[in-house]
Order: structure tokens, then sequence, then C-alpha cells
């Protein structure tokens, strides 16, 4: 062989040599390295911009795709101890021309965290009202999605600042009482009587710890590599102490039932979606928001559990533009009446 096309083949072989030894370095050194290259390199391909809005000396994180048009603009609150990127999985399967806007929660990722904040769910919603208000989304009514701990805070915006909102979604919301203990539930008491109240299974530090609280909150059973769950938890860690008194913040008797104790005042249409085996928060809390709820749209999925974004994203994509749509029509209906 000729040396030239020899010493051709050697640089290109390393030159692909390179990159793949950097990402299997990176696999088995750094995860939580890749996991976060791997949420930024989603958010370009989704076409997602991360943005950062201040409210005097608060800063709010935040990420958005389009323009507001016709179409109500969508605001989604995650979930606890989660981010604005969780919702990148039903982002893929929203229309590029509706407008979005994914929120850092308060003390989450890229929004200030402060020890003089109040992280209680009423305080997380009057300052989701500022992050509205700091960006001019309230110009014209919003369409409003939580989730989890994000859908205890969206409902009670929905019932506090009305006039903010077009119509709501709740997926799996805190904030309820439950006649049926979920199986979280029954772990907190269990921890609670053995004075273990540190080991809250939401909040794992290790890996076999975030693979159970993986199973907790999914019906659907995920293989997960034990070194991306090793990056997982990596994330994690340094947040976890924050987590805690986020977490005591909103089980204290001030924000338990916070969505129970306001969701009579909700005047906007709600659509409700649920996971039937949802072993975090019982499935039996969409009832009750059916039972005080005006006009309440409830959905209930089969074969899936809290993490309803992860598990079924296309379907509640879906939902959420079925249920959208169903407004326009009903609107375009009364205008023509």
């Amino acid at each position: 062989m000729d040396l030239d096309l020899l010493n051709m083949f050697v640089i290109a072989g390393g030159t692909l040599a390179i990159p793949i030894l950097a990402f299997v370095a990176s696999f088995l050194l750094w995860p939580s390295a890749l996991i976060r290259i791997y949420y930024w390199y989603w958010r370009r391909a989704l076409g997602m911009q991360v943005r950062y809005a201040n409210y005097d000396d608060y800063q709010f994180c935040y990420s958005y795709r389009g323009r507001p048009g016709y179409r109500p603009s969508i605001l989604m609150l995650h979930g606890f101890s989660a981010h604005k990127d969780m919702w990148l999985s039903i982002v893929k399967f929203l229309p590029k021309n509706l407008h979005l806007i994914c929120v850092d929660m308060p003390g989450h990722e890229g929004t200030t965290r402060s020890d003089l904040d109040d992280y209680s769910i009423s305080g997380q919603a009057k300052r989701i009202h500022q992050f509205v208000e700091c960006i001019k989304l309230n110009k014209r009514p919003f369409h409003l999605v939580g989730t989890s701990m994000g859908g205890n805070v969206a409902g009670v915006y929905a019932a506090q600042y009305p006039e903010d909102i077009c119509s709501l979604t709740l997926i799996c919301p805190a904030g309820l009482p439950s006649t049926t203990d979920s199986k979280f539930i029954k772990q907190l008491r269990e921890l609670q009587e053995s004075k273990r109240i540190d080991r809250i299974p939401l909040i794992p530090s290790t890996p076999e710890e975030m693979a159970e609280m993986l199973k907790l909150c999914s019906y659907v059973r995920f293989k997960v590599p034990q070194q991306i769950l090793q990056g997982l938890v990596d994330v994690r860690i340094p947040h976890n102490e924050f987590y805690r008194k986020l977490f005591l913040e909103i089980v204290d008797e001030k924000s338990r039932h916070s969505l129970h104790e306001n969701m009579s005042k909700i005047k906007a249409p709600t659509q409700v979606i649920w996971g039937k085996q949802d072993q975090v928060l019982d499935v039996s809390g969409a009832s009750v928001l059916a039972g005080a709820i005006p006009d309440c749209h409830v959905y209930i999925l089969e074969n899936c559990g809290h993490s309803v974004v992860v598990e079924r994203p296309r379907k509640t994509a879906n939902l959420i533009l079925e249920f959208l749509a169903l407004l326009h029509s009903i609107d375009n209906n009364k205008k023509q009446a």
C-alpha cells in the first residue's frame, strides 16, 4: 500500500476515533455532562431558545418557541425537582407555529434560588405571575399547563389571576386530598413514623435510589443504564438540600391542599389528564376536580403512571391540542350565534 494512502487512513481513523473516544469517556466518567449536552442538543433540534427575564433583582430562566398569534400562547410549569426541559418530549409533538414558553420554577435550574423566598404554592404562584408580567405574556389570555407540583401552582394561579388565562390543563396535579393513599403517601407515613423523613423517595442520592424513584413515578419500566442513573444523580445531588427544603414547604399545612382550597374559584375551562396507575398522587384526585370545576374535561390514561409527560408525550400533546381546538370551536359558535 502506498505510504501516503496509509497515512491518509491513519489520519482519517484518528479523526473519527477522537469524538467516539470522547463520547465513551463522557459516558463512563462524566455522565452528568452527557445529560446536559443531550438537553442542549434536543432544545436546538426542536427550535427552543433559552432566555432570561428579570423582575427587580429576581431572575427567571425560560425557553420558548414561536411568537404570539391568533391561538393562545401556552405556558408550561414543571414538577418538583424538574426543570423546563422536561417538556421537550411534548414540545416535539406540538406545532412549530404555536407560541410555547417553558419556565424554570422558583429555585430550579436557571431561576433565582434564595433562602428568603417564599416557596409555598401561593408564593410560587405569585412568582410565576411576576414572570408573566415581566415578559408581557398576559397581554392576551394564555393557556396554562402544569404537572404535579406545577399543576398545584397552575391551579392556584388560575384561581388567583383569572383574567390572565383562557384555559387550563392540569396533569396529575398535587394539592388535593385523596380517599385512597398512593404508594408514595404510604412510604412518607412510614418514614415519618420511623423518623427518617430525610430519606424522601423523590430526592435520590444514589443510582439505586434513582432507579427506585423512576419505578415509583412510571408505570412503563424504562431500562436505564447504570452510568445514566449515576449521571442523573450527579446532576441532582448539589440541589438536594434545596429540594428537601422545598418538599417540606409544599407538604406543609399551608400548601398541602392549596389546589383543593382554590379549585372552586377556577372559572376557566379546565382539562385534567391523569395516569391511571399513578403511584405518587392517586388518580381519584381527577374526580375531585371534576366535581368542583364547572367546565372540566377529564382524561384518564391507561397503563400510565405519574410521569405522564415522559410516558405518553404524543397522547398528552394531542389531548392538549384537541382541547384547545374544542374551545376555539365553541368560541366561534358563540360569535356566530
